[in-house]
């Protein structure tokens, strides 16, 4: 079928807990969310089959939109769309079963190491953990970690062509040694991507060949100074269906029902943000906070980067967001005083029973300054990875071969930052929208002006995997169903030397005509009314210190956007500082909540 004949298409995620499917159609020539539904995931026991939790979310979504879409057994989808029944086009992702482990090596860690992790979470994939020569483990131990982990797959790169064989000979010597089994479907052997120096592929073949299921690809670091990423990412996917999915429980039932393969959620969601950013010339920057991980995205320059902070989540891993956070830094977003014992079972309690949501607005409180950490920890941990190559080759002794020059800084640029888009319940479901657009700039702490947005019910994995085969609709849905617009992020840098002294004069001027002049001072928030798809002209006149763009007291002019909440004047800071008088935190923490008016009666 043509992409000009589709007109109905459904799409599915199937997540670790929940099944989600949207039913996304053609109106007066546009393409609309229609409906969603959504069920449990069962690829656990007692019915161990992915399938029949897509078939009870499409059954929903088919009782909502007042249609039939499954046969009348309820067993399969009925396609291409006939007599007002069906779809044309069915597509899925899923992260079902713990999504894609993988285990990565490369001969230096700080060099082809790094590449190949980005070549993994590119691809959607979790990084267990990345072996090297030189990463400080005996070989016994790097054996003892391969087998104790059972990853999905494993990516072994290293050596630039034409260079070094021997040392990534001995990673795949280790990797032989471990005789690695893999974690779903027993008695099929593991897969291993051989992506490093071409010229070492025949020992590769010969070291490898008879123990696991190895694949070969181009080397993801042809040379010190060049990195090509995409072969690898397209086969880790390629393996993941055929390798991993097929074995998974009732995969090989789903795969059959789909018009295009099924994708790893956090690379669909990658892919869609990638697209956006191309067709807008945007720079963005992406993030999914979950109940085990967050997952941060961003493109900066062009060049898309991801990564999955594993142990920071809401409710799962809560209790590792407290520990790595600290109390200090957790309590410092609490507006009241608040004992350390009771802010402990709170987190305690949110860890052992997941799926309890708020009860209190005090609870609501504190649940939402762990998402901040949470947040601005893997916000820190994504720019440590998005970062230029490393290790330009100098002329070295012997000794010290390994510790090679580097040369990589963070490709994350604040100042740069055109779009920030927040996802997962805690910033899509939250009560108010008022308090998303704050957690994205107290987490990110956002420079210049920079548009904040939240995926309204998280359907970007589905568009992801929909702009394979159809980017129209994908694109269509994205602007008009998935985004909330809540606003713009108004934020010169600078450090704010004394509260309430005047940061920075501006004069608005909105579609209308209307002109609205003000001064912001330092440690405040500001909220000024701007409509949603409503846009201004802005000129910034920042006092002597502070830096919007232009350079420190230089005079700024851009276009903002409106949203659900409006233009936020951010004047506490860059970088942000708290008051060390605790009572004096709480009033000041107090006044930001109640500019925005984030808790009623606060």
């Amino acid at each position: 079928m043509s992409k000009t004949e589709i007109t109905s298409i459904l799409a599915t995620d199937c997540g670790s807990t929940t099944t989600k499917a949207i039913l996304i159609e053609k109106r007066d020539n546009v393409f609309r969310l229609v409906v969603r539904g959504e069920a449990p995931t069962t690829v656990e026991a007692p019915v161990e089959d992915v399938t029949q939790g897509v078939l009870n979310a499409v059954s929903e979504v088919q009782e909502l939109a007042g249609r039939q879409i499954l046969t009348d057994d309820g067993k399969a989808i009925i396609k291409p769309i006939k007599d007002g029944k069906g779809v044309d086009l069915y597509v899925s992702t899923s992260s079902a079963g713990g999504g894609l482990q993988m285990m990565v090596s490369g001969v230096v860690k700080t060099m082809s190491g790094e590449s190949a992790t980005r070549a993994a979470l590119g691809a959607g994939a979790i990084v267990m953990d990345v072996l090297a020569t030189n990463d400080g483990r005996l070989p016994h131990q790097k054996i003892q970690r391969i087998r104790h982990l059972r990853p999905d797959m494993i990516l072994l790169s290293g050596g630039v062509d034409g260079g070094t064989k021997s040392h990534v000979i001995a990673l795949a010597e280790i990797i032989a040694a471990a005789s690695p089994k893999a974690r779903l479907g027993a008695g099929y052997e593991l897969p291993v991507l051989y992506a490093g120096n071409k010229d070492a592929q025949a020992e590769i073949k010969e070291t490898l060949g008879t123990k696991v299921a190895l694949d070969i690809t181009d080397n993801l670091r042809p040379s010190m100074e060049s990195e090509n990423l995409m072969p690898t990412r397209q086969k880790i996917q390629h393996l993941f269906l055929e390798h991993v999915m097929s074995h998974a429980p009732g995969y090989p039932h789903l795969m059959e029902l789909t018009d295009e393969d099924i994708m790893p959620t956090p690379g669909a969601v990658g892919d869609i943000m990638q697209l956006i950013s191309r067709k807008k010339g945007l720079t963005v920057v992406g993030a999914d906070i979950g109940g085990a991980t967050t997952d941060v995205f961003s493109v900066f320059q062009g060049i898309y980067n991801k990564s999955v902070s594993a142990n920071y989540g809401m409710s799962y891993s809560i209790s590792n967001v407290f520990a790595e956070a600290g109390l200090e830094n957790i309590m410092r977003w609490v507006p009241f005083e608040m004992d350390e014992r009771d802010l402990r079972n709170r987190v305690k309690n949110k860890m052992i029973r997941p799926t309890t949501i708020p009860y209190l607005l005090e609870e609501l409180m504190v649940e939402q300054a762990c998402a901040r950490e949470a947040l601005r920890l893997s916000f820190d941990q994504h720019r440590s990875l998005a970062v230029g190559l490393k290790g330009i080759q100098q002329e070295r002794t012997i000794g010290d071969v390994f510790e090679q020059t580097m040369t990589g800084e963070t490709l994350v640029n604040l100042k740069d930052l055109n779009m920030l888009i927040g996802s997962g319940g805690v910033l899509s479901h939250a009560p108010r929208r008022q308090q998303t657009a704050m957690m994205l700039i107290d987490s990110f702490l956002p420079e210049g002006l920079t548009q904040l947005t939240v995926d309204s019910i998280f359907m970007m994995p589905q568009l992801g995997v929909l702009a394979k085969v159809h980017e129209e609709a994908a694109l269509s849905v994205f602007e008009r169903d998935c985004l909330i617009y809540l606003g713009t992020c108004v934020a010169p840098t600078g450090i704010v030397k004394k509260t309430g002294e005047a940061v920075l004069d501006y004069v608005l001027t909105k579609q209308n005509g209307d002109v609205l002049k003000g001064t912001v001072n330092g440690g405040e928030l500001n909220v000024v009314k701007l409509a949603v798809g409503e846009t201004a002209k802005i000129v910034i006149h920042p006092k002597r210190h502070y830096d919007m763009g232009n350079g420190p007291g230089k005079d700024f002019e851009g276009e903002v956007s409106g949203g659900i909440v409006g233009l936020i004047f951010d004047t506490r800071g860059r970088p942000f500082k708290f008051p060390t008088d605790n009572a004096e935190r709480v009033k000041l923490v107090k006044s930001w909540y109640k500019a925005l008016d984030l808790y009623p009666g606060l």
